[in-house]
């Protein structure tokens, strides 16, 4: 059985991470870069983690996990250092139909994370289903290799002619689209040549510049 694709709207919707190193870290901030609302359970924490909860960025529960504190949570994580929290995790998840994420430890998993690469508004998610997290790794190294700025610039400018778009009463067509966000226009965005690029994708949108 694969693992089905999906970005989620996690904006103030409650996560727990459970654990307070680095793996923990990651979590935390990638949550907090979507805007979720983040319960810390660890006894200890890195510098970075004991200072977003100084200044109330995420709560902490300075206490080792107990059941019951997945109440009310989307979703759950757990990066802890001892092997024995992810199987009580689990156990009270699959009951409260919470989805959970064990790092490093599959079993315990009804979902795990791809490979990221970001540029400005776009992101390329990569994985393999678990089957090889070496590949995944690899490929998004290679992906974040190539693909350089402009695309973060493109998206900038595509976002903005979509709501244009929308606010005229008006939708272009899927090749409309794919000549506006051809390889010349990502070319100029490459040069640097911001405007000129702008200039052409909204020409071929039938936009103002």
């Amino acid at each position: 059985m694969g693992f089905y694709p999906v970005f989620l709207d996690l904006s103030d919707r409650r996560c727990l991470v459970v654990g307070g190193g680095t793996i923990a870290e990651r979590r935390v901030e990638a949550l907090l870069q979507v805007g979720a609302a983040v319960t810390l359970i660890s006894p200890t924490l890195t510098p970075a983690l004991a200072a977003l909860a100084a200044a109330g960025r995420i709560g902490h529960v300075a206490r080792a996990y107990e059941p019951g504190d997945l109440a009310g949570a989307t979703l759950a994580f757990t990066a802890a250092d001892d092997p024995a929290v992810s199987p009580v995790v689990a156990r009270e998840a699959r009951e409260r139909g919470v989805w959970l994420n064990a790092a490093d430890e599959p079993a315990h998993c009804n979902f795990i994370l791809p490979g990221l690469v970001r540029r400005g508004v776009l992101t390329v998610a990569v994985g393999s289903g678990g089957a090889s997290p070496a590949l995944t790794r690899a490929l998004r190294e290679h992906l974040d290799g190539v693909l350089g700025s402009e695309w973060a610039a493109l998206g900038e400018l595509a976002a903005r002619a979509r709501l244009d778009l929308r606010a005229a009463g008006r939708a272009a067509a899927a090749d409309t689209w794919r000549r506006a966000l051809a390889a010349d226009v990502r070319a100029l965005l490459a040069e640097g040549r911001v405007d000129d690029a702008r200039g052409q994708l909204r020409a071929r949108l039938e936009l103002s510049a």
